[in-house]
């Protein structure tokens, strides 16, 4: 297994980081399942203030390139959600063009 770190902005506005919050206490089943089926095994989302810190644990053989978009094909309620989730976040300054969340380097693991 393995692990990937992501992290994103949220819109700068109380109500709709509460929002953004509410939905992902309730992801919808189809996205859950759209995300298992692709290879993830564990996923979780922190927050502090503004900024999001997304883990992600999955199969080995998971290749971000082709999972994730796989991940929206899976049923049309994932491209529904991620549409959805548009309005509520807002790439880091240093994204790359076109990018969403910024995939983290990993420079410390203490086992």
């Amino acid at each position: 297994m393995k692990r990937i770190a992501y992290t994103i902005d949220l819109a700068d506005d109380p109500r709709l980081i509460q929002e953004y919050c509410e939905h992902h206490r309730n992801v919808w089943p189809e996205v859950e399942a759209g995300l298992k089926q692709v290879g993830l095994v564990e996923m979780n989302i922190y927050r502090l203030g503004r900024r999001l810190f997304m883990l992600m644990e999955v199969e080995d053989d998971f290749d971000v390139a082709t999972g994730l978009p796989a991940y929206l094909q899976t049923h049309d309620r994932c491209q529904e959600w991620e549409d959805m989730m548009d309005k509520y976040q807002s790439p880091l300054p240093d994204a790359k063009p076109g990018e969403k969340w910024s995939e983290m380097e990993n420079i410390c693991r203490i086992s």
